[in-house]
């Protein structure tokens, strides 16, 4: 999609590449995005998760690039923690009931800009982190708010290879 269909489609790609180009951080939701965002359970009633391989990579790649990638979650699951410290991820926050305050706290405490992070989500608990970083980003299947909000949406639904999608188009603007 990357960001075809949506009002001035052109100009966003744009200024998308250029924002891409400045992120040193891209900042991830979980549901929805890491994963399809379904539920599943278990036959003792134990929620689980589904992680795409693909996605894996993608953020390999960018943390190989020199681009942090962190996870900024409402809910906490011991798949997440496991998954992240899998990736080598250090900056994931779960749990989180606001998570622009989180980032920005982040920020502040990290010296970095906000501009210079991305952030991709799926729902309206994404928005406010949306409109506060450099690279907002989601996924097709994202409520409207969000798709609209984002600068760049991906092909790939969440959970099916969007990270690697959004990864490697921070990489390929980079070029």
């Amino acid at each position: 999609m990357n960001g075809a269909g949506l009002p001035g489609s052109a100009n966003r790609l744009q200024l998308a590449r250029e924002r891409a180009r400045q992120i040193r951080h891209l900042f991830l939701d979980v549901d929805g995005v890491m994963t399809d965002g379904g539920l599943y359970f278990d036959a003792q009633g134990e929620s689980l998760k589904r992680f795409h391989v693909q996605d894996g990579q993608g953020i390999k790649q960018l943390l190989a690039a020199g681009i942090g990638v962190g996870i900024v979650s409402g809910r906490s699951h011991p798949a997440v923690v496991a998954r992240a410290r899998e990736l080598g991820l250090h900056h994931v926050f779960l749990g989180v009931s606001d998570k622009r305050a989180c980032l920005v706290s982040w920020c502040e405490s990290s010296g970095v800009s906000p501009e210079a992070c991305g952030h991709m989500g799926d729902d309206t608990a994404d928005l406010d982190l949306m409109r506060a970083v450099g690279l907002p980003m989601s996924v097709p299947n994202a409520v409207e708010s969000v798709r609209e909000a984002a600068l760049w949406v991906s092909q790939q639904a969440g959970g099916s290879g969007a990270v690697r999608e959004a990864a490697e188009f921070i990489l390929e603007s980079r070029k």
